[in-house]
């Protein structure tokens, strides 16, 4: 599919009684498009994480951000260039990235989803997929294990936080998985490297065919964003093209 005009909006609604902005993005014309939500990662909701909803949004589909730090105030991001030059910003992004909850997530999740049914055909519990960087990948994982009949595609490009010491670790459970699954690892990953997901990656790998499970060679953690020192563009094209090919598959006729 070429890339089609794309149509911005941002939908407004609460969570946990706090004001939560979604920002929404979505072909011009046409539709009903298949809904994808996007999870960001620590540095919030900046430039980077917007082009990459446009650049799916241009791909056919209806993409929604839900802002994860609305409970410090209204989209907080900050790319790295900003916190280069105040390098306090990088403590604030890392204290409101700790504050998150999968709970708090869960709730933002159902706010959003509240929010874009009302201009949906068949609201907004038709089959959807997420994609979510470094933390909003435990973040799809919950989502999908939650909703498992709604959310039956995922991506998760540099994942975090799908093995801890806890009775409800992500690997714990990850056997269970009903969806299809994308997961890029970077090779080089410093920040959550390769070796201490892998009970997460034995635990996905004996369910087949829905999973791709994706070791990027030489990449680092935040692959993703072009902006980022870490940015590696055959690993972020690889994820690209899987993720999309696992989305157009599995949300093409639904």
């Amino acid at each position: 599919m070429s890339n089609l005009e794309v149509q911005e909006s941002i939908l407004e609604t609460v969570s946990d009684g706090e004001p939560l902005a979604v920002p929404r993005m979505r072909p011009a014309a046409g539709g009903p498009h298949p809904l994808i939500v996007m999870f960001m990662d620590k540095p919030g909701i900046r430039e980077a994480l917007l082009v990459f909803g446009r650049r799916l949004a241009g791909r056919g589909y209806d993409v929604i951000l839900p802002d994860l730090y609305h409970r410090h105030g209204r989209m907080i991001g900050y790319g790295p260039a900003e916190v280069a030059a105040d390098p306090g910003l990088g403590d604030e992004l890392m204290s409101m990235l700790l504050s998150l909850t999968d709970e708090g997530i869960q709730n933002d999740l159902d706010a959003a989803l509240d929010a874009v049914s009302a201009d949906r055909p068949a609201g907004s519990g038709a089959p959807a997929g997420c994609i979510g960087f470094c933390l909003g990948a435990r973040a799809v994982f919950r989502t999908m294990m939650r909703l498992p009949e709604q959310f039956i595609a995922g991506a998760m490009w540099h994942p975090s936080f799908l093995v801890d010491s806890e009775p409800d670790s992500p690997h714990l459970s990850a056997a269970g998985l009903a969806g299809s699954l994308y997961a890029g690892f970077g090779e080089a990953d410093k920040m959550m490297t390769v070796a201490s997901m892998q009970p997460f990656i034995g635990a996905v790998s004996g369910l087949g065919d829905r999973v791709t499970v994706d070791i990027l060679p030489g990449a680092d953690h935040a692959y993703t964003w072009p902006d980022a020192h870490s940015y590696n563009e055959a690993a972020a094209t690889r994820a690209w093209s899987q993720s999309l090919a696992l989305f157009d598959r599995v949300l093409g006729d639904s």
